[in-house]
């Protein structure tokens, strides 16, 4: 595993309910959401996800991308604020944390990657909700990797893709 993509969506790919992912969420998803996480040297996120989502604690270094000069997580001793392009903090994500990194940012960031080649692995998660917001084509997401695999459990199906 190098950079992993990790994204939660409903079946018609609303990425959020109410400005959250929690609201997309299921509890199998959020299961495999903290495992994933405690096999990572880095977890890198936007400033929205900062924002909206509990990331006041963290198992791993955190780097947020944000233009602002304001932590939004400020009470979590291992977050880092930077101002550079996803791609610039991969690449100094890895020189200062290891090769492990999980990018837990929004989708915008996510395709962001996956159209620059950056995105080793995409697991994303596919529940049974509708009717959120943020809607995306997570199907043709799947489809810019080569390979991908399906499991299921407890009706929420997760994806893993990579090339």
């Amino acid at each position: 595993m190098s950079t992993v993509a990790s994204l939660v969506v409903g079946r018609d790919g609303s990425t959020s309910k109410g400005n959250s992912s929690n609201g997309v969420s299921s509890d199998a998803d959020r299961k495999a959401f903290l495992i994933r996480r405690r096999k990572v040297d880095c977890i890198v996120i936007g400033g929205n996800t900062a924002r909206h989502e509990p990331y006041r604690q963290t198992p791993v270094p955190l780097v947020i991308l944000s233009r602002s000069h304001i932590n939004p997580v400020a009470g979590n001793d291992l977050s880092h604020l930077w101002n550079m392009e996803p791609v610039d903090a991969i690449t100094k994500a890895k020189e200062l944390f290891g090769d492990r990194i999980l990018i837990e940012a929004g989708s915008s960031i996510v395709f962001e990657l996956v159209d620059q080649g950056l995105i080793d692995q995409l697991d994303l998660s596919v529940t049974p909700v509708t009717g959120g917001d943020h809607r995306i084509d997570w199907q043709g997401l799947l489809n810019k990797f080569a390979h991908q695999s399906l499991t299921s459990v407890d009706g929420t199906d997760f994806y893993c893709a990579h090339n």
